[in-house]
């Protein structure tokens, strides 16, 4: 059957799509803070791709409101990797267009799949929608049926004004996607009633996207039991370990500095940990700060968290080395007792999720929860006995290949 345009409710162009065309002049840069973005991907267990819904459907997110679908979107445009995460999660890989950095958020993500049988995430052929900075004609010629990006940051990007906004949900398809909630400030202007949203209340609004409510809920259910058995098993907070989430910089002589436990879909798979933030008091004045060795042996943490580091990017092994070579990094409390330890990249949505919270249980208190397996550049999660899972694969790979029906 040919593909028609959908009919969207949201929003009506000013600007014929041709005219907005010949406007665009591209620009941008694109990247967040220190343009540490991902990749894009495709299948795991794939769903159906029919919908029981008969006619049009509604699905809402802030800033966006109520957007109306008359079929489920089989052309989907992504910057940010949790939302590729979550149409993965979802079966709807195979509607991906774009994810930024597509090679690392493929790579990672499948890092993690590989511990879910039969499930993969196809990311070659995928579009970087940042690549030169994020452009209207790309969004153009991607022809999707939604845009799973937030208007409000797209007002941010350089080349963006309201009413190319406005053309491109009027003209092309609407835009759904929430942004700010990953640090719960920074709204800009024009935004007045922004809703922030925790990880898995956003990957609900996208599952209804999809018409994949019970997936959702399987999921979600697999991510509460999580949570409450590492929850139920902390110590008492002045007995948990001092942590950082840090980045080591490439000139080996600074880090880039993320808190642990702030508000904020971001800190997801950190927050539920209770780690005692040894950077807690930094006000840093954005996403993230950068500090020298001295402050972090004033830090002197307990345990390393290194970001990014079970992605494709870093290299566990050089990071080690370099701090046990380093005349202040030898000393650092996490370096002598070799809890130097990877993390994922905080753009995680619910399957990084829930691997990376079983991870950092394990890497923070290994004496409750198990200890963490050494790991291996550019090898997949560590296979974990049975026994030791914090939550089931089991489930998990049944829902992907199920839609939970």
């Amino acid at each position: 059957m040919e593909r028609t345009r959908r009919e969207y409710m949201k929003g009506g162009a000013g600007v014929a799509l041709g005219g907005l065309l010949a406007g665009c002049m591209g620009g941008g840069d694109g990247t967040d803070d220190r343009g540490e973005n991902q990749t894009n991907g495709n299948q795991s267990g794939s769903s159906s791709g029919e919908s029981d819904v008969s006619g049009p459907y509604t699905a809402s997110v802030s800033p966006v409101g109520d957007v109306e679908f008359d079929a489920v979107p089989e052309e989907v445009f992504t910057v940010y990797p949790q939302y590729a995460d979550m149409a993965f999660a979802l079966g709807h890989a195979e509607s991906l267009n774009s994810v930024y950095v597509p090679e690392m958020t493929g790579t990672t993500l499948n890092h993690y799949a590989e511990r879910l049988e039969g499930a993969s995430f196809a990311w070659e052929g995928l579009e970087d929608p940042l690549s030169g900075g994020f452009a209207k004609e790309a969004v153009i010629a991607a022809d999707s049926d939604v845009h799973l990006v937030d208007p409000a940051w797209v007002s941010t990007q350089d080349g963006w004004s309201g009413t190319d906004i406005a053309d491109i949900e009027g003209q092309v398809a609407p835009w759904f996607g929430n942004f700010y909630s990953g640090t719960q400030n920074g709204v800009p202007e024009g935004y007045p009633d922004y809703e922030f949203y925790d990880l898995w209340e956003l990957f609900g609004h996208v599952a209804d996207v999809f018409q994949e409510r019970a997936r959702y809920e399987a999921l979600n259910a697999i991510h509460e039991e999580l949570v409450a058995t590492i929850q139920s098993q902390l110590p008492p907070k002045e007995e948990r370990p001092t942590a950082v989430r840090a980045t080591l910089a490439a000139d080996g002589e600074s880090f880039y500095t993320y808190h642990l436990n702030k508000p904020g879909y971001w800190l997801a798979d950190t927050r539920p940990l209770g780690a005692r933030d040894a950077f807690a008091e930094e006000d840093w004045g954005g996403l993230w700060g950068t500090v020298d060795f001295e402050t972090m042996a004033e830090a002197d943490p307990d345990v390393l968290l290194h970001l990014w580091g079970l992605t494709p990017n870093y290299s566990m092994a050089d990071t080690r080395e370099k701090l046990e070579d380093h005349s202040l990094g030898s000393t650092l409390t996490a370096v002598e007792n070799d809890r130097v330890y990877p993390a994922g990249m905080r753009y995680q949505g619910p399957i990084m999720n829930l691997f990376q919270t079983e991870m950092g249980a394990k890497q923070l208190y290994p004496e409750i929860f198990g200890e963490w397996p050494r790991y291996e550049d550019g090898q997949p999660y560590p296979e974990l006995p049975e026994s030791e899972w914090l939550f089931d694969r089991n489930e998990v790979t049944s829902i992907l290949q199920s839609g939970a029906e």
